[in-house]
């Protein structure tokens, strides 16, 4: 499949997109700015390792609950409305999480950041769908390559933070103080799909079964079991099981960052030009044998070759889950009921993001524990095969969105949820 050739979109889109990536962007450095200061956190509230997990627990539930109710929000007002506004409160409950005093406050903040995060996810993937419609091609994978140049700057402020040894609110104040201004500018210029007034919109969302979104749901949910293998073992494994010193072993994980961002910045490509089925099943094995060859490599050098095809394969598997979601319901539902149908496909399949993080730390720990991490890394590797078998879940509706000849349909988009 090819590209249409010569096709430029009008400049209210290409304004959308730019905007869009910058919410990607700041979201993915906010959200590495409080993960990777988890320990000086705890040090900060003085949470005991016991009340640690349930701190940690509590975003992602709670964020699970913010995307469900943002599948009901946006059949009154636009998801650019729910972005401008959930934004500003993930960047202040940051700060917030910095600057309390007391455990209390920061259970209050950290809560805060969860549903707001979730509101955050939905409402922004629900534009990207949107926006990739209007476009006529696919685009999704970039908006999640800004989110992974995101988490990479964000890693690399705390990193920053943690080597001048700033307090956390000399570290979150000033990344809150030019987050929120640059996406409240952004916000200006969000494009989102037209849709029929509430009242008249019917109930064609609620009629979005499970059945059609289960196999993109566990494929969701097994693409973030194995990021959150990554995320938290990655250095605990290469020191441990492989050997290696301390510092290396801090290592793999900027190394899968920077490679999801590379896949993801070329990802576009491949889909317009494979087509997403194609894209979804060579993610998988590359993912896969990304795990594989972590579960048997000798030492440090080879585990690290490991995370590095771990960072290729599965940075494609999520941005093109929630582009098939959306397209899919779209096209069950048609122009009518169509972009509700997107939005509440994208705020289901959202919630499945939170249920692999939930899982996927607790049961290679378990599996490490009982068994050894060598093995533990083999449930990962499993799971990410499965996709193999719900790939032709990715198709339909190819031509138009993962790259084909037909020209994009704008009448589907607004003006922009600075209309609203």
């Amino acid at each position: 499949m090819t590209a249409v050739s010569g096709f430029s979109p009008e400049p209210r889109l290409r304004r959308g997109r730019v905007a869009l990536a910058l919410s990607f962007f700041a979201q993915g450095a906010v959200f590495a700015l409080l993960v990777t200061r988890i320990p000086a956190i705890q040090d900060r509230y003085g949470i005991s390792d016991g009340l640690l997990p349930a701190f940690l627990a509590a975003v992602p539930v709670l964020a699970g609950v913010g995307s469900v109710a943002t599948e009901q929000l946006v059949k009154r007002v636009r998801p650019g409305l729910v972005l401008r506004c959930a934004q500003p409160v993930v960047c202040l409950a940051l700060v917030a999480v910095g600057a309390g005093s007391g455990l209390a406050q920061v259970a209050v903040a950290m809560a805060v950041f969860g549903l707001a995060v979730g509101a955050l996810d939905a409402a922004m993937n629900m534009l990207g769908v949107s926006l990739q419609r209007a476009y006529g091609r696919s685009i999704m994978l970039g908006f999640h390559a800004a989110y992974s140049l995101g988490g990479i700057v964000g890693a690399s402020l705390a990193w920053a933070g943690a080597h001048w040894e700033l307090p956390l609110a000399a570290l979150y104040g000033p990344a809150a103080a030019v987050a929120v201004p640059a996406v409240l500018i952004a916000g200006r210029w969000y494009v989102d799909q037209e849709r029929r007034p509430a009242h008249a919109a019917g109930a064609a969302p609620a009629s979005l079964s499970l059945r059609f979104l289960l196999p993109l749901c566990l494929v969701m949910a097994f693409a973030y079991i194995g990021d959150s293998t990554v995320s938290n073992w990655s250095a605990k494994y290469l020191q441990d099981v492989l050997g290696s010193s301390e510092q290396l072993a801090t290592v793999p994980y900027n190394v899968y960052m920077v490679t999801t961002l590379l896949g993801r910045s070329v990802g576009d490509l491949g889909v317009r030009r494979y087509g997403p089925v194609a894209v979804v099943r060579a993610g998988a094995v590359v993912a896969a044998a990304g795990f594989a060859v972590v579960a048997v490599a000798p030492g440090a050098w080879p585990g690290m070759a490991g995370f590095t095809l771990l960072g290729f394969g599965l940075c494609v598997i999520v941005p093109q889950t929630f582009a098939a979601a959306g397209r899919q319901a779209y096209e069950a539902h048609g122009a009518e009921h169509g972009p509700e149908a997107s939005d509440a496909a994208v705020a289901r399949l959202n919630i499945f993001n939170y249920v692999g993080f939930l899982i996927g730390s607790p049961l290679v720990g378990a599996v490490g524990d009982a068994w050894s991490y060598r093995g533990a890394m083999l449930i990962p590797m499993v799971l990410v095969l499965v996709t193999l078998v719900y790939a032709p879940s990715f198709g339909g509706g190819g031509a138009r969105y993962g790259g084909g000849h037909e020209r994009p349909r704008t009448a589907d988009v607004g003006r922009g949820s600075n209309g609203l």
